[in-house]
């Protein structure tokens, strides 16, 4: 175990915060795009002239929306967690281990700024 951190200063909560909302509306914009690119797809696959499964130029169409799908997801994901460590910073748990309890280390928290765990938590999961 790296020991136990010490607890966040409201100084600290605050750069946090505004870290968070950037890394929320990048991810905003970001969400957005990659939904224009599915709807993109979409219109290809649906279009009937599209067969493109056998087109050796490039990916499929199925290959192109299994891959902008995964990418959406996981910004839905990442905007999420973002969401809940905002909702933690309302409420004053934010910074503080949802398993240990104990605060989680200002490293950990520039690196990932949703973090819900401790370095040693995280490691074990």
């Amino acid at each position: 175990m790296t020991g136990s951190a010490e607890p966040l200063t409201a100084a600290d909560v605050a750069h946090f915060e505004g870290l968070l909302r950037r890394q929320r509306q990048d991810l905003e914009q970001e969400v957005a795009r990659q939904g224009d690119t599915l709807d993109a797809v979409r219109a290809a696959r649906s279009d009937g002239d599209a067969d493109d499964e056998h087109d050796p130029e490039g990916p499929t169409l199925s290959d192109e929306w299994s891959l902008r799908a995964g990418v959406h997801s996981e910004l839905t994901a990442s905007l999420a967690a973002i969401d809940a460590a905002l909702h933690r910073i309302d409420d004053g748990s934010y910074g503080i281990c949802l398993r240990r309890g104990e605060p989680i280390g200002r490293e950990r928290l520039e690196a990932r700024p949703a973090a819900e765990l401790c370095i040693d938590c995280a490691r074990e999961q």
